[in-house]
This record gives structure tokens, C-alpha cells and sequence, in this order.
């Protein structure tokens, strides 16, 4: 049997017991087991050996449970609230200014967090409510939270591209740095179509009443000070790490102590509040742990195979594909597998393909990481079987239906398609920033 056979054998099977309903994890690492026991007997062993020390011994792999923890403890705490009540107040007199203002909640949870999950959960729980008694139009809004919180994965400190970096062997810095301008450009395009939706239709997205816009500059400034908290959690994470002052593991620590503290400062910090935090963040952490150490293996299955020089070779060589054609028809499989995997797991299963093959292409490994970042947002948001579409749905009031949520996000899928072709066109929207602050 060829090297490609087998390739192709192991990529089917685990696809498979995918689709049985397995967990990632065990079905990526079952056959990447199994394969290796096959190919090369009981040296085959060490493979998954070698993959977990591998793991073990990762350094920036700490930044992943302290980022989790902080996004945990200020959803936990309640400061999300405080900050949705902030933009209320001052974006609600425009039409559909509450959107706009979700869009700006969903942005400061996602640098808080780095999960889609959690923007998605405190979206549907603390703002689609008070959206639909306010009259928004609940397709409209039902798309602003699933777009928005598709910011989670892009935006800094987004623990997708801690996973990317780590299989990708790139430097997690620079992958967030890379995150920043695409990820404000894109949160800009969807705050830009929902002024000119509402412009043109009003009823959509109507302003707040006179009566509750009563609001002296004395009392929206004291309101402001919602955002305080998180501008100095964000800072004293990012800014600190910017300037030099602390490395990626460092800064991850510092947010998780600002964080505690914040809660603690609010008066929110309750035994309860902290055991469901250290909960979540257990559960988050170990899980994508697991599913590392089972692509790592799988992996070194394939390095062993060869198979990235076949794929190559196919692609080039028998099908006469240039490095940009293979590219597009890299970020399409991505949106195809979406209808079906989440972003974590369409990224352990293609990434020991892919990675080695945008390398050897002559692409910027960090530029594809925003790239793959970008169309896995696209990918779980795109009907039938998009995995946010699904969340949403269980998220949702009643009043929602699945044909409401499938309507809701196709504009917003557009847009996003837009900011991709954008990012493509001009590699430099994502290499600027990391360039400036790692070659100076």
C-alpha cells in the first residue's frame, strides 16, 4: 500500500468516527494511534509519548488556562453586564445605535476572553432580550450576536490562535498582533452595515425614547466607569506586553490577577463566582489539551508519511495548480468542513497538512493564521450546519426560530467574506503591526 494510500485512509477514517459523534480528541488520536502501531510496530509507541512531553514541555501553553479563567471570571462577576448598560445609554439614541453598541460589547468580551462561546453566551443572555422588548427587528439582531461574537476567535488575546501557533510553530505575539487591525476592520464593516440598514429602514432598529434619554453628561460619565475596569485589564495584559515589559506567559497571568481583582473591587468575588469560574476554565482547558496532544500525534504520522510532499505533488504537479489557487481551495474546504466541525477541530485535523503546505507555497505562516481565523468565523456561521447557528439556536428565545437564525446571518456572512478577500488582497492589514513591534 503507497504512503498516499494510507494518507488518505487515515484522513477518511478519522473523518468517520467524526461523523459517528465521537469526541475530537479520541477520534483524532485513536487513528493516529493506530496508524503509527501499524506502520512501524512498537516504535510507534513513542509517537504519542514524544507528542505529549512535547506538549508538557510548551512554555506559551500556560497563557491558554489563565486567558480562559480571566473571560470566566468577568463574565462570571457580572462586569459584562455593566458594560453592555454603558453602551446602552450612549449609542441608544441613533437608529439601531443598541446594535451598534453590541458590536462594541461583543469587541471588549472578545479581548477580554478569546472564546466565540462566551460572546455568544452573554449576547444572547444580557443583550438579544432587552433588543427584542425594544423593538429591534429579531432577525437583524439575531445576526449582530452571532456576527459579533465570531470576534472572540480573531481578536487578541483569541486562544484559537494560541492553538494555531502551537501546531503551527509560530510565535503567539506576533499571531495577535496579526488579529488586531482585521479583527477592528471587520467589527467596523458590521457597525457600518447596521447604521446604513437602520438609515434605510428605521423600524429595524428603532432609537431610545426621549423620555429614557434623559441623561445629564455628568451621569453618562459616571457611567463610563463601567469600562474603566476592563480598559485597565486589557492594558495592563496587552499594553504591558507591547512595550516590552512582559513576555506572552507573563501577561497572560497579569489579566487573570487584574481580573480577580476586578471582581473583588465590584464586590462580586463570592465563593460561588469563583468555584464556577475554576470550573469552566477546567473544563475549557482540559479539553483543548487533549485535542493538542491527539493533533500532534496525528501529525507525526503524517510527517512520517510524507504525505504533505504528495499533496504538494498533487496539487502542483498533476493538477497544474499556481500557489493562489491552492490557497482558495484551502479556505473553501475550511467553510465546507464547517457545516459540520467547529474551528478547534477543522484546525487539528488540516493543519498538519496545510501548515507545512502555505510554507512551502512561500506564504507568511502568520498572515494564514489570520486567514484561517477569518474563514473558520465564515465557515460556523454558514448554513445548513454551522456550529454557531446551532449555539444560537439553544441560546435563543422561542420566538427565534432556525429559519429566523439562517436568515439573520447571511448579510453579515457577505461582510465577512468582503474583509477576507480584503486581508488577501493586502497582506499588510495583518503583517503591519507584528512587524512594527517585533523588528524594532
Amino acid at each position: 500500500m503507497s504512503y498516499e494510500l494510507i494518507a488518505a485512509l487515515m484522513f477518511s477514517s478519522m473523518m468517520l468516527l467524526l461523523l459517528t459523534g465521537q469526541r475530537v480528541f479520541g477520534a483524532i488520536g485513536f487513528v493516529a494511534v493506530v496508524a503509527a502501531f501499524m506502520l512501524w510496530g512498537d516504535g510507534g509507541s513513542e509517537m504519542a509519548f514524544s507528542a505529549a512531553m512535547k506538549l508538557m514541555k510548551w512554555y506559551p501553553l500556560l497563557t491558554l488556562p489563565l486567558f480562559i479563567y480571566m473571560g470566566y471570571m468577568l463574565s462570571e462577576s457580572g462586569i459584562a453586564e455593566d458594560l453592555y448598560k454603558m453602551f446602552h445609554v450612549w449609542s441608544g439614541p441613533i437608529n439601531g445605535g443598541l446594535a451598534v453598541g453590541t458590536i462594541g460589547l461583543m469587541v471588549v468580551i472578545s479581548a477580554m476572553n478569546g472564546l466565540s462561546v462566551a460572546g455568544m453566551a452573554i449576547g444572547a443572555t444580557i443583550a438579544l432580550p432587552e433588543l427584542l422588548r425594544r423593538g429591534y427587528d429579531k432577525i437583524m439582531i439575531t445576526g449582530v450576536i452571532q456576527a459579533g461574537s465570531s470576534l472572540g476567535i480573531l481578536v487578541p488575546p483569541s486562544v484559537v490562535l494560541v492553538l494555531y501557533g502551537m501546531i503551527a510553530r509560530q510565535p503567539v505575539g506576533k499571531l495577535w498582533l496579526a488579529g488586531v487591525f482585521p479583527g477592528l476592520m471587520m467589527a467596523s464593516m458590521f457597525i457600518i452595515y447596521i447604521l446604513i440598514r437602520c438609515k434605510i429602514n428605521p423600524a429595524l432598529g428603532p432609537a431610545l425614547p426621549v423620555e429614557e434619554r434623559r441623561f445629564t453628561l455628568t451621569e453618562k460619565l459616571k457611567l463610563l466607569q463601567a469600562g474603566i475596569l476592563p480598559l485597565l485589564i486589557f492594558f495592563s495584559m496587552t499594553g504591558l506586553f507591547l512595550m516590552g515589559k512582559t513576555n506572552l506567559t507573563e501577561s497572560s497571568a497579569v489579566g487573570a490577577i487584574a481580573a480577580t481583582l476586578a471582581a473583588l473591587i465590584k464586590g462580586r468575588l463570592t465563593a460561588r463566582v469563583f468555584e464556577d469560574t475554576i470550573r469552566k476554565t477546567l473544563a475549557i482547558s482540559n479539553m483543548f489539551m487533549w485535542i493538542i496532544l491527539a493533533a500532534l500525534c496525528f501529525g507525526a504520522v503524517f510527517d512520517g508519511l510524507g504525505a504533505v510532499k504528495a499533496i504538494e505533488s498533487f496539487f502542483v504537479g498533476r493538477l497544474g495548480l499556481g500557489p493562489w489557487e491552492i490557497l482558495i481551495m484551502m479556505q473553501l474546504s475550511y467553510i465546507l468542513m464547517g457545516m459540520f466541525l467547529d474551528d478547534t477541530a477543522m484546525l487539528v485535523i488540516v493543519a498538519p497538512l496545510y501548515v507545512p503546505l502555505v510554507k512551502v507555497l512561500g506564504f507568511d505562516l502568520v498572515w494564514y493564521g489570520v486567514l484561517y481565523t477569518i474563514t473558520c468565523q465564515i465557515a460556523y456561521m454558514t448554513p445548513p450546519f454551522g456550529y454557531n447557528l446551532f449555539l444560537m439556536k439553544a441560546m435563543a428565545p422561542k420566538e427565534i426560530s432556525l429559519t429566523d437564525i439562517y436568515r439573520s446571518i447571511i448579510p453579515f456572512v457577505v461582510v465577512m467574506i468582503f474583509a477576507l478577500a480584503i486581508v488577501i488582497a493586502f497582506p499588510q492589514i495583518a503583517l503591519w503591526l507584528p512587524d512594527q513591534v517585533y523588528n524594532r
